[in-house]
């Protein structure tokens, strides 16, 4: 099977080399692309996706799975070759049924989406990408027909991002972690609520940046292989295993807001760069899923950029970076700070507590969109209302509503947001595993040592790439499937001592 393995592998590269050019597009128009070059940036990805998507499509890749899937059958299941030949199959079979020129066309639209919301959302002007949006929710039902016998139209794009999940299930993971966050938000409501004027000191921005940036190489970021750059809405992106690189956005009256926002985008840049180089080149050299690589995303954020441990290592360095803008601040003022529970407008700013209840807004907004129960020019009160609803907040404008978050103007409508609530119960379960196998991962953090739990996360989950699905790695490191209990039982330990409740089992016995 020598010689079609090779020509198998050989035309991987090809396309995974004209992916990454996209991605380099697509990094240079959100960071540092004049206006004017919108026109041409949608030409020039659409032209790179639709090669890429013909050459993955070539009958000739087709034939190659038929004569590879026998041999590849008769390997171990984790073997490289066999799971190479296993995702190669799933993402063919996809892609057979999309047609080039949808690609085209998504390609084109989103470029220029993305533009007109970067000048749209500083201007608080919905009206400007009101069309725009409905042209998206066009292409993404369009895309989702080209997978008929769905229960949900938002089937197909849910599994795009998170394999095997599709919109039953995940309501139905939303419903139980619902259940279990209301109990600890109501017993947080009645407490006194913690003060976080501290974060809205004034603060240089180089100072944060320079403060972000000693954090994330500590935590194991490699800017040998990466580098960082300001943009509206903070990303991670990949030109090769080589060229990982993050961005972020910077407020200089709330530096919490940039500061975690780097620990965030560090943490999908290590799951990039600590997977394997030999897998360079083809479908395996990249993240299994949306849940997962969020998992590492709002771990390195929260589970250690938030936690006690990590500040008693980090205040210090802290209250010198930013010398008088924190005078008189103690380290418990700020960690109770940086971990205070609001109702709030933005998703990204949003508590650990109160995170997830934006998530599901926006999940249920895209499935009533998608299923035709909300049209888009009803869809701006339609946010303002969930909101009002769900954590008694109102928006004054569309900036903080509907225009806050990047995804419906630079991708499709639907199967983005699950990801992030996916990744925290995720994170949750490969936090405990890590913990139970080095349980000596705290006293390393407050230590400001963060190579065991970086190592640990490299050798169970990143070096693997997709060689399995989410679902297949939750077995491998954890030992069972996905579970709320694990990030329920970080959330009341964390949350119960710092707001001075009981603990869940009794609050659990008193409810």
């Amino acid at each position: 099977m020598r010689e079609p393995l090779v020509e198998l592998k050989t035309r991987l590269q090809e396309i995974f080399d004209l992916r990454m050019t996209g991605s380099v597009l697509s990094w240079d128009q959100s960071t540092y692309m004049p206006p004017g070059g919108a026109a041409a940036r949608g030409r020039q990805m659409a032209t790179v996706g639709a090669i890429a998507h013909q050459r993955l499509v070539d009958p000739a890749i087709g034939k190659l799975l038929e004569t590879l899937e026998p041999w590849a059958a008769k390997q171990p299941y984790d073997s490289d070759d066999a799971a190479l030949i296993r995702v190669t199959r799933r993402e063919y079979d996809q892609a057979i049924k999309v047609p080039a020129e949808l690609i085209s066309e998504l390609n084109r639209h989103i470029a220029h989406s993305y533009q007109e919301w970067a000048e749209a959302r500083p201007a608080n002007d919905f009206a400007r990408v009101r069309p725009l949006l409905e042209k998206t929710l066009e292409l993404s039902r369009r895309y989702a027909d080209c997978f008929p016998g769905y229960e949900s139209i938002a089937d197909p794009l849910i599994d795009y991002s998170d394999y095997g999940m599709k919109a039953s299930s995940v309501r139905a993971v939303f419903a139980e972690l619902r259940a279990r966050l209301v109990p600890l938000a109501r017993a947080i409501a009645e407490q006194p609520p913690i003060d976080e004027s501290v974060l809205h000191r004034r603060v240089p921005a180089d100072r944060q940046m320079a403060f972000a940036t000693a954090m994330v190489k500590r935590f194991g970021y490699d800017y040998e292989r990466g580098r960082q750059d300001i943009t509206l809405h903070p990303f991670m992106t990949k030109f090769s295993l080589g060229d990982v690189r993050i961005t972020a956005r910077v407020n200089e009256d709330d530096f919490s807001d940039g500061l975690f926002s780097m620990l965030h985008e560090a943490g999908h840049a290590m799951y990039e760069q600590g997977i394997r180089m030999d897998l360079e080149g083809t479908p395996l050299a990249n993240g299994t899923s949306s849940g997962v690589h969020e998992s590492q995303s709002r771990l390195w954020e929260n589970l250690v950029g938030r936690s006690r441990g990590f500040w008693q290592f980090a205040f210090p360095l802290l209250r010198d970076a930013f010398g008088d803008s924190i005078s008189g601040v103690s380290e418990e003022a700020f960690y109770r700070a940086i971990n205070r529970v609001k109702r709030s407008l933005v998703r990204t700013e949003a508590d650990e507590v109160t995170y997830n209840l934006h998530v599901m807004i926006r999940f249920d907004l895209e499935l009533d969109l998608l299923e035709g129960r909300l049209a888009i020019k009803d869809l701006p009160e339609a946010w303002h209302a969930r909101y009002q609803q769900d954590l008694g907040v109102r928006a004054p404008d569309d900036r903080d509503g509907i225009l806050q978050d990047v995804h419906w103007y630079a991708g499709l409508i639907g199967g983005a947001f699950q990801g992030y609530t996916l990744g925290n119960i995720m994170g949750g379960q490969f936090y405990a595993a890590a913990l139970k196998a080095l349980p000596t991962i705290p006293d390393d953090i407050a230590r400001g040592e963060f190579a065991n739990l970086h190592g640990w996360m490299r050798d169970h989950i990143y070096q693997h790439g997709s060689k399995f699905t989410a679902d297949e790695l939750l077995m491998r490191v954890t030992g069972g499937p996905l579970s709320v209990e694990p990030y329920m039982t970080y959330l009341w330990g964390k949350y119960a001592p710092l707001y001075g409740l009981e603990s869940r089992e009794a609050a659990g016995a008193r409810s």
